[in-house]
């Protein structure tokens, strides 16, 4: 499954709704590019990234998401990612990435995280 994303803004909050492989591939830099462009609105208090659909993830996909980590902080924006599945999660604890990208239930409750 190609990787998909698609880009909202909910309560002051841009919301990235990731769906396929998070793996190498020509594909993987529209997470970089989306990101981008909802960290450009100047009124977003923080990134959700709504990963429950994605099906695979490899190095290069927690690289992008290290990077997309990277352009949130930059402009003191805090970050969730939301439904991982148990593969993601794994990834993200072997590699201390957890730490960075601290993972949320729902989308409510990452909100009402990044609003403390």
């Amino acid at each position: 499954m190609a990787l998909t994303i698609r880009s909202r803004f909910e309560d002051g909050f841009g919301i990235l709704e990731v769906a396929g492989q998070l793996t190498l591939g020509p594909k993987l830099s529209t997470l970089r590019a989306d990101a981008r462009k909802v960290l450009g609105n100047a009124r977003v208090a923080g990134l959700i990234l709504h990963v429950s659909e994605v099906t695979k993830a490899d190095s290069a996909g927690l690289g992008e998401l290290t990077f997309v980590y990277t352009l949130a902080s930059n402009r003191g924006c805090p970050v969730r990612l939301v439904e991982a599945g148990a593969h993601l999660k794994r990834m993200l604890e072997v590699t201390h990435l957890d730490a960075l990208l601290p993972t949320a239930d729902n989308v409510a409750s990452a909100k009402a995280e990044m609003k403390r």
